[in-house]
């Protein structure tokens, strides 16, 4: 059974810095993308960042120059480190794993709420 389990979220300050982690486990033989989506209330859950394996990130423009994606493939755990944070990134942020046990498949998070307070 795989699990990700994320890590970090919190309230903060306008201007302020966060990082979320999340680790993957169970009988995990490969993982393709990982990656951060956020939903707020009344919102669709969207994309914030992805990093695959080769090394490629995706960002939402929105979070361009503000949050990095980060991620250690030996231990199957990425990164979001959000900086110059805004009220409007409050969110619960959840990670993304597309990964093979058997067969490929996309996995998520039970998510970690962030509020900024402005």
């Amino acid at each position: 059974q795989v699990q990700l389990v994320e890590s970090g979220g919190g309230l903060v300050q306008a201007g302020g810095s966060l990082r979320l982690s999340c680790a993957a486990s169970g009988s995990i033989t490969s993982i393709n993308i990982m990656g951060w989506y956020r939903q707020a209330p009344g919102k669709q859950r969207e994309l914030v960042a992805s990093t695959e394996t080769g090394g490629s990130t995706t960002y939402a423009d929105s979070v361009k120059g503000r949050f990095t994606i980060s991620r250690d493939n030996g231990e199957h755990t990425v990164f979001l480190q959000m900086n110059s944070l805004r009220p409007e990134d409050t969110a619960v942020y959840y990670c993304n794993a597309h990964l093979r046990t058997t067969y490929w498949n996309i996995y998520w998070g039970q998510g970690t709420q962030v509020t900024v307070s402005s």
